[in-house]
């Protein structure tokens, strides 16, 4: 099953076009006729009353497409409220069509407007219309990157506190297995000195282990015996000036892990709800939130990848080839979707565990001399096939019906059901 590709008209609406570069405080715009001449220029602010003199200016030259760099915002959503269609144009490409009208190449927010609109004249052909996704899908995918920029956060601050106890107090650093882990976080609020700890002895150590639930497996006189082994840190009035610091540092990093946890839990309850989560949760080592992110970052409108190719491109898996003359080159692909490329690939590096098709793609990618980034895109993109049909037909993953996957485990030709 393959979708038709949302092109637009071979004429524009009443011969005019818009471009629209965004900014932050206003918007510059530029309007041109059918012969590539600017017939309008204007700069909107970005406010409620900037986007409705907006729509009435284009509404006024007749207006029914416009230019825009980004496919998302309040601009966006006006322009589409509206009926106005938004053909998107990525800044990589403006940066690069700037030469069509000069040599000197400056930056010139009127200047890219009419850039963008001309560009629609001249190139329909080669864009589409935007295509926007459902309020769910919207809303998912501002959550997983919401969620996943926490997530940063967390580790740039646990590495922080990391750097601080090593000179602080060693003991602490590896103590447990992970420093943003809850009995660790437990741990340093309550001992948060070098004075303090030497307090404790194995028993009082497994008293306190007990009050706090700790679950882990690790005896408390091991965990004893790491604390007395590791260098000694402060202690006295140093001990006290360097509590205050890991304080400061235990709550922000106390409020991440609890933020995290929040918006981990809205996800599962975003994706138990959309239309399209049993095709990603059938997946094999999808889980909920990378199920969550894949169809966040895939999106739900069809007409957006007509083919597998178009949606293994925009997440990078497929490499850049160029030739010139006898010179060929496959070259890997930066100009792609990196937030699509980043989930697509966390997924696909841990199938290759849990999938034997998979993991024989993988391995022979390695045995090829690939390196394991390069091994994983390469199954990424075999994996972005099977779920482009998947996701095009509306079903979910069946392993059964997987015929590269039967084809290995069955080589005798004997297919599963």
């Amino acid at each position: 099953m393959k979708s038709a590709r949302n092109t637009l008209p071979e004429e524009p609406v009443n011969a005019v076009t818009a471009g629209l570069d965004w900014a932050r405080d206003d918007h510059a715009v530029s309007i041109v006729n059918a012969r590539g001449r600017e017939i309008a220029r204007c700069t909107v602010e970005h406010s409620a009353a900037g986007l409705r003199d907006l729509v009435t200016r284009l509404g006024r030259h007749g207006v029914g497409e416009v230019a825009i760099e980004r496919p998302d915002g309040p601009v966006v959503d006006t322009l589409l409220t509206a009926g106005i269609t938004v053909v998107v144009i990525s800044p990589n490409q403006v940066k690069n069509l700037r030469s069509r009208y000069g040599s000197a190449g400056n930056k010139d927010d009127r200047f890219d407007a009419f850039v963008l609109a001309d560009t629609l004249r001249t190139d329909r052909a080669r864009l589409a219309p935007l295509t926007p996704d459902t309020p769910a899908s919207v809303a998912l995918r501002r959550a997983c990157r919401a969620r996943k920029d926490l997530i940063s956060h967390r580790v740039a601050v646990a590495n922080q506190l990391r750097a601080h106890l090593r000179n602080a107090f060693p003991g602490a650093v590896g103590l447990f297995a992970e420093l943003d882990s809850a009995i660790s976080l437990a741990f340093l609020t309550r001992f948060d000195t070098q004075d303090r700890a030497d307090w404790l002895s194995p028993r009082r150590l497994a008293t306190w282990l007990a009050s706090v639930g700790y679950s882990g497996r690790t005896d408390a006189a091991v965990l004893h015996a790491r604390l007395v082994a590791a260098p000694r840190g402060a202690t006295g009035p140093d001990a006290t000036t360097n509590a205050q610091i890991t304080h400061a540092l235990l709550a922000v990093l106390t409020t991440l892990v609890d933020q995290i946890k929040t918006l981990s839990s809205q996800i599962a309850d975003q994706l138990a709800a959309h239309t399209d989560q049993h095709i990603f949760t059938s997946l094999p080592r999808s889980g909920t939130v990378r199920a969550a992110r894949l169809l966040a970052e895939i999106g739900d409108c069809r007409a957006r990848f007509p083919t597998p190719e178009a949606l293994a491109c925009l997440a990078g898996a497929a490499p850049s080839t160029r030739q010139s003359g006898k010179l060929r080159t496959v070259n890997f692909r930066w100009a792609c979707d990196k937030q699509l490329r980043d989930a697509v690939t966390d997924f696909t590096a841990d199938t290759r565990h849990a999938n034997p098709w998979a993991a024989d793609l993988y391995q022979r990618a390695r045995a090829r001399g690939h390196d394991h980034p390069h091994a994983v895109r390469i199954l990424a993109r075999a994996w972005l096939y099977v779920i482009w049909h998947c996701w095009q037909q509306g079903t979910a993953y069946n392993p059964d019906q997987h015929n590269a996957l039967q084809r290995l485990l069955n080589p005798n030709g004997q297919q599963a059901g």
